[in-house]
């Protein structure tokens, strides 16, 4: 299970998971937003949501752009082929690594299996496939996993 941090002034911070959100609360660097009703660890009630005490500065990343990663395709997709529509859970580069297509986000697209498969070693125009997402670069926010 994790949890969702938010930094003292409410704004989305990162995800921890539970054994990482309980050490915060023991050290008292985040008070708990909100809990499992009728759940605790110890004098912990185990949370879901975490509150930093003191603001942390977040200037890396209000100053560059997230890093390309699986995950955040997958994110910035919300979990769906952008060929087809249907759930996806392959990583489809728009130009084939073969061909000297990168990891990057304005290369790679989630896909389903089927889409995936009949792309293969193609663009999507050559395989008469349509592309139905825009590729761009997620906000860190679009990042964070809720």
């Amino acid at each position: 299970m994790d949890v969702l941090v938010l930094n003292a002034s409410y704004e989305p911070f990162q995800k921890v998971d539970l054994r990482h959100a309980i050490r915060m609360l023991v050290r008292e660097v985040a008070v708990v937003e909100e809990a499992e009703e009728g759940r605790t660890i110890g004098r912990f009630p185990v949370p879901r949501v975490l509150r930093l005490v003191r603001y942390v500065a977040m200037r890396w990343r209000h100053g560059r752009r997230p890093p390309w990663s699986k995950r955040g395709v997958y994110l910035r997709e919300r979990g769906v082929c952008g060929y087809c529509g249907r759930r996806g859970h392959t990583i489809d580069h728009v130009l084939p690594q073969s061909r000297g297509g990168a990891d990057s986000w304005a290369n790679t697209v989630l896909a389903c299996g089927k889409c995936n498969n009949r792309k293969g070693d193609r663009t999507p125009e050559e395989a008469g496939l349509r592309l139905r997402v825009e590729l761009r670069v997620p906000s860190w926010e679009e990042l964070i996993d809720f």
